[in-house]
């Protein structure tokens, strides 16, 4: 659980902030928004194999990219 103590001479603004890294950091919204619904576990099989997909052409592309110059 993210907490921030916020000092007398602190803005708020500033904690505001620190709290938002913090939830960032520890991915807690993302988290909550995959678990907010359901999903079969063949569309996140898919999901994965199109995201390695994605990821190996941008592995080619930037390789191709390099030997261009």
């Amino acid at each position: 659980m993210v907490t921030v103590t916020v000092d007398k001479n602190e803005n708020l603004e500033k904690a505001l902030k620190r709290f938002k890294r913090m939830i960032e950091k520890e991915a807690i919204i993302r988290e909550w928004k995959r678990r907010e619904y359901y999903e079969k576990p063949s569309t996140i099989r898919v999901k994965k194999e199109k995201a390695f997909k994605r990821k190996q052409a941008k592995k080619v592309r930037k390789l191709k990219q390099k030997t261009n110059r």
